[in-house]
């Protein structure tokens, strides 16, 4: 049975087209088959080893060697961006600052992006009213995404929307969305008892 050569290199074969002459260690006669870049500057410019110089070779090689660490962090930046200049978003080379409106995004993303970064936002705002509110009601508050002061019909429209989104039936008899719908109905118990309880039928809530 013939068997088929195998045509593929070795690791550590000489290179096919390694010049005809000797290892260019001083002194090596052997045959010169691997190469090696002369320098930082002539990485396109090669010596030419034997196998046993090439080795030697690569383990004294530092590419960094004779460059500041500042030169060094500045070198690695240039790298990251293929040596092409770059500037910050907006600046330099932007003929005007970045605008949303000025991307095609046919999937929506941006606006989903800014819509995430909206909810963010007045979340966090929402926080910032919690604190002011009584202690017992700030995990409730925070259930329902609420801050305070809050009204009886703010309590009324956050609950109907809560409701509706997490209702098992909405989510296929989900057993986490049962879990949050339980969650909600508590939270909206203990702060409408207060709002009853302070008055807040009539108006705004009051601390208590």
């Amino acid at each position: 049975m013939m068997k088929r050569r195998n045509t593929r290199h070795r690791a550590f074969d000489p290179d096919p087209d390694a010049p005809d002459r000797c290892c260019d260690m001083h002194d090596c006669d052997k045959p010169a088959g691997y190469r090696a870049p002369r320098s930082r500057d002539a990485l396109n410019k090669y010596f030419w080893f034997c196998l046993e110089h090439v080795r030697e070779y690569n383990s004294r090689w530092d590419y960094y060697r004779g460059m500041s660490p500042g030169q060094i962090e500045a070198h690695i930046r240039a790298d990251t961006s293929w040596n092409r200049p770059s500037w910050k978003l907006g600046q330099g080379g932007a003929a005007h600052a970045f605008s949303e409106e000025d991307v095609l995004d046919p999937l929506d993303l941006l606006r989903g992006a800014a819509r995430a970064r909206a909810r963010a936002t007045r979340r966090r705002q929402e926080e910032d009213r919690r604190a002011d509110a009584p202690q017992a009601l700030r995990y409730p508050l925070g259930v329902l995404d609420l801050g305070w002061p809050v009204s009886m019909e703010e309590l009324k429209a956050r609950y109907k929307d809560l409701a509706r989104r997490h209702h098992p039936d909405a989510n296929g008899g989900d057993r986490r969305a049962e879990e949050r719908f339980k969650g909600i109905n508590i939270a909206y118990a203990a702060v409408r008892a207060h709002l009853v309880a302070a008055g807040g039928q009539d108006g705004m809530a009051r601390s208590a």
